[in-house]
């Protein structure tokens, strides 16, 4: 059975990626013509799989398996819009397998204690509004709903989007579950990294979500002629930069739960006959363990200062941005590993670098995560791919876990 569930996944995977606004890879944006073409796909696959579909006023689509009146909710499920050129797995992956996943359980006759939700969430890129996660934000009673005049570069407002895509704006903030009827939320998704491909296994079990913070760092130096002044009197911007970059890539290696990465950086005047006058640069860190995090945040603002300090220049350091690390529910992770240890594949555990709609459902409810491995850890890109037998294997879990899971 795993093959064939796993090619069903691999052909539904490659009709949604049919909806896209770009040649190369999936460009899928929320509230476009390409998020009406996945919705109605994934629509008539939820019908198939005997669910009750709706969308609602945040733009999530919603497949219901209803157990009963009183029944509380297991909810699963992630998003379906994709980055500018980015796979055919990421996100909509998470709604394809638990939808094949029910379908399965329906055809076998198998009836669960508890209702069951598949959510498509609209928005989790944040590639069009200056906004993300709306969709479980709302359903947690997290949202702020001044985002929702926030406008796209077109300037539509993401109330205009969710209005012509035919909900009702106003009403977003009656959306807010009772987390007394909710089970938890389960969401699946590829690794998005080579853990698991490095490990030669299919699936894991997340630990927790990551952290992440960001610094923003500028040193002042002086430009000058690269010819004519000497090294030892230089005030060389770059060069502090490069120490403290450094110095990131030292501290995350000997700290096992630490990720650390300096990706922009802008320099003046950038031309390769001038001392660089002023660099700044963007530090981000990424942790499963808050503490682990703003203690090496703390760690290289101090080191950037002293290292400014001591080549005579100025620096500015901010943290500019940070959010919290989501853990996974203990009790949720044991029932993924348990679901994988049937299948007779090794059970691994691993943290996500990467933040997904769980890290927002946290605050309505507990929340665990399946990981599917990914060729070379490669995502949002044309590359991402997912094989037919992890697929498979990763619905083969899910149906184990809906069947044992206790409510």
């Amino acid at each position: 059975m795993t093959h064939f569930i796993g090619q069903r996944a691999q052909e539904y995977l490659k009709q949604l990626a049919e909806c896209t606004d770009s040649e190369i890879g999936v460009t899928r944006f929320p509230f476009t013509q390409e998020h009406k073409c996945a919705n109605a796909l994934l629509t008539v696959w939820m019908e198939e799989a005997d669910l009750t579909v709706h969308m609602d006023d945040a733009g999530t689509l919603i497949g219901r398996y209803d157990a009963g009146k009183g029944t509380k909710t297991l909810l699963m499920g992630s998003h379906q819009d994709s980055v500018k050129q980015g796979g055919a797995y990421d996100g909509i992956m998470g709604i394809v397998l638990p939808i094949i996943a029910l379908e399965a359980l329906n055809r076998q006759g198998k009836k669960l204690p508890y209702s069951v939700e598949i959510l498509a969430f609209a928005d989790e890129e944040g590639v069009r509004f200056p906004t993300a996660l709306v969709g479980p934000r709302a359903l947690a009673g997290t949202l702020d709903k001044s985002v929702i005049n926030r406008p796209d570069k077109d300037g539509i407002t993401l109330r205009s989007a969710l209005s012509s895509f035919g909900v009702q704006p106003e009403n977003i903030d009656r959306l807010k579950r009772n987390p007394e009827d909710i089970l938890g939320f389960i969401e699946t998704h590829i690794e998005q990294g080579p853990v698991l491909e490095h490990e030669g296994l299919p699936l894991g079990v997340v630990s927790a979500i990551c952290g992440i913070e960001r610094h923003q760092l500028t040193f002042t130096g002086q430009a000058a002629h690269a010819g004519t002044v000497p090294m030892h009197l230089r005030k060389d911007a770059l060069t502090a930069a490069a120490e403290v970059t450094l110095e990131a890539e030292k501290l995350a290696i000997k700290l096992p739960d630490l990720l650390a990465n300096v990706g922009q950086l802008d320099v003046t005047p950038n031309v390769p006959n001038a001392v660089p006058g002023k660099v700044s640069m963007m530090i981000e860190l990424r942790s499963p363990v808050d503490e682990v995090r703003e203690k090496a945040g703390e760690l290289l603002q101090a080191f950037a200062k002293e290292t400014a300090q001591i080549r005579g220049l100025g620096c500015e350091v901010t943290r500019i941005y940070s959010q919290p690390a989501t853990a996974c529910d203990p009790a949720l992770q044991l029932s993924i590993a348990t679901a994988i240890g049937s299948l007779d594949k090794r059970v691994f555990t691993l943290p996500s670098g990467a933040t997904h709609d769980a890290s927002a459902m946290a605050d309505l409810t507990r929340v665990a995560m399946l990981f599917v491995r990914c060729k070379q850890g490669i995502s949002h890109n044309p590359a991402e791919y997912a094989s037919d037998e992890d697929m498979g294997l990763a619905i083969e879990a899910l149906m184990a876990l809906l069947l044992d899971l206790q409510c």
